[in-house]
This record gives structure tokens, C-alpha cells and sequence, in this order.
């Protein structure tokens, strides 16, 4: 399956991520959003339970200067 960067760039609707992650912000999704993308890359990701791998792909939007909101 696709990179987890390419659910997130769909769901912020934006056409890559920020130059200088942690300064730059150059979008947001929704917890909600996370979940969606969680449900596509399951198998792929390394994680027990859906709040953690909510976590998983939080922290790849946030490494690529997009925010998480709720």
C-alpha cells in the first residue's frame, strides 16, 4: 500500500508536506481522518490498538507540518 504521507496529503488536501517541519504549518486533519487512514494502512503499521496507531500517524502528519485537531 501506499506511504502513510500520501493518506495524510490527501486528507489535508495539500500537495506536500512543510519545508521546515516544526516551524512551518501548512495544513490540518481531524482525528477522525487519522482513524480513515489507520483502517488503509493496518496490516502495515506496527501497532496493537487503534489509539496507538492513531499515534503512529499523528506523529508522521506533525513531522510533515501538518496539524492534528481533536
Amino acid at each position: 500500500s501506499p506511504p502513510a504521507s500520501f493518506f495524510i496529503k490527501k486528507a489535508a488536501n495539500i500537495r506536500k508536506g512543510a519545508s521546515i517541519a516544526g516551524q512551518e504549518i501548512v495544513g490540518s486533519i481531524t482525528r477522525a481522518q487519522i482513524e480513515e487512514i489507520v483502517e488503509q494502512k493496518k496490516d502495515d503499521l506496527n501497532a496493537h490498538d487503534l489509539d496507538q496507531a492513531c499515534k503512529i500517524i499523528a506523529g508522521t502528519a506533525r513531522s510533515m507540518g501538518i496539524e492534528v485537531k481533536g
